[in-house]
């Protein structure tokens, strides 16, 4: 096998500045979809479904199984993702940081945007982790808490840190440390997802927003304040607007958070609970304010002066999409380099200035400013220190607890 040099990064090729990626028109990224949280379909019958079908119950396992790596013979590696979430060229059919590293390291990667939702997908490789059988994918991404269920299962195999010393040492602080995974010993960040509050100017029409309480209690904006369908970016939110942490959660301070909300869900305060589909209902004004992600308010704000955003004084949510390797991946050592490559600088500069949302990786900064200045400067792609400080991440739940959760989450919005 050939000697792996990561000190030689080879530079991604840098994508024009803006973000007409495909033909100029409005690309919303990764959550263009629904952002499927653990719904309640997920809670209250998936995890029922882990126990009837034979299944362990999460949190009775210990990290994953070691297999066979075929790395050195095949030159390949498989690597599964969600739609629109990495960098393409003008034509969007070819990926310059893929092909970056293929250049380098000889190794074709087959890249598959098969994730549509974290349900969905799970419920696609379950029956083959849960058999001890390759799922034919060297790379998954999964947002945070169902990466936290696979490695508690056991259905992921544990990283080789001399396989990433680029990850190992460019990982920013703010991502160091999931209570899920200690130490990054089965998971990278991919990118990271801020929930922050976003407006239309216009529609606000002089009206002072500045908290999740002033979307909940003025009057003036009855019917016209959206939140999101995933609970822990809703309920995470309003839980720091009351002072509580969410990653020390506890069942009072949650029931708090579900009376808070339906007091305005009563009064018809909510317009709806949304998930992206937010984008045009802020854009034409029939939202004058809502719950957001900061990938989606990066690319409406290129698009339409009068969308803005605000972090609360009180903090906001950030959660992860992360990359993790199944059980039985025939190319493991394949897929720790290409997670390593994307924490060279350069390489996560194209990516962030494609994505528009947080980077994972120290050092980007300059390599991105290179691509677009604008991006580079903005704390929804590149946070400063007093802005990462602020963000906070809802604790990872127990299998009761998730399914509790999600039910009462489920009966405040309608689901």
């Amino acid at each position: 096998m050939e000697q792996y040099e990561p000190d030689r990064p080879t530079p991604a090729r840098p994508e024009p500045a803006g973000r007409g990626r495909r033909g100029g028109g409005a690309v919303l990224g990764r959550r263009s979809l629904l952002r499927a949280g653990a719904g309640g379909v997920f809670a209250a019958g998936a995890l029922g479904a882990l126990s009837a079908c034979g299944i362990p119950a999460a949190g009775k396992t210990q990290g994953g199984t070691a297999t066979e790596d075929h790395s050195a013979q095949e030159k390949t590696v498989n690597f599964s993702n969600w739609p629109e979430y990495i960098d393409v060229d003008d034509s969007g059919k070819h990926h310059p940081t893929l092909e970056a590293f293929t250049r380098r390291t000889g190794i074709q990667v087959k890249y598959t945007e098969d994730i549509n939702d974290n349900n969905e997908f799970f419920g696609k490789i379950k029956p083959q982790l849960a058999a001890g059988q390759d799922t034919g994918r060297d790379i998954i991404v999964l947002t945070d808490w169902l990466a936290a269920r696979v490695i508690r299962l056991g259905w992921v195999q544990k990283l080789d840190p001399a396989n990433l010393p680029h990850a190992f040492a460019r990982l920013a602080e703010q991502f160091r440390s999931p209570e899920w995974d200690p130490g990054h010993a089965y998971s990278y960040p991919w990118q990271g997802v801020s929930t922050v509050i976003a407006y239309n100017k216009k529609a606000l029409d002089g009206i002072e927003v500045r908290s999740v309480s002033d979307l909940l209690d003025n009057a003036r904006l009855k019917g016209r304040v959206g939140l999101l369908s995933e609970m822990r970016d809703s309920m995470g939110m309003t839980l720091l607007d009351m002072g509580k942490d969410p990653a020390k959660v506890t069942a009072d301070d949650y029931d708090a958070a579900v009376a808070r909300l339906q007091k305005a869900v009563d009064k018809g305060q909510i317009r709806r609970f949304t998930g992206n589909d937010y984008t045009s209902d802020l854009t034409k004004g029939d939202l004058a304010a809502c719950l957001a992600w900061g990938g989606d308010v990066v690319q409406l704000k290129a698009d339409n002066p009068d969308v803005g955003y605000l972090i609360p004084e009180a903090g906001y949510m950030v959660s992860t999409d992360c990359m993790l390797i199944p059980n039985k991946a025939r190319h493991k050592t394949n897929a720790e380099r290409l997670i390593d490559f994307f924490y060279e600088p350069e390489q996560a500069a194209a990516l962030a200035a494609y994505a528009n949302y947080v980077t994972p990786v120290d050092g980007v900064k300059p390599y991105l400013a290179k691509i677009d200045e604008a991006a580079a400067d903005n704390p929804l792609i590149i946070p400063d220190k007093a802005t990462a400080a602020r963000s906070h991440a809802f604790r990872a739940l127990g299998e009761k607890e998730e399914a509790a959760y999600e039910e009462k989450f489920a009966k405040l919005t309608g689901a």
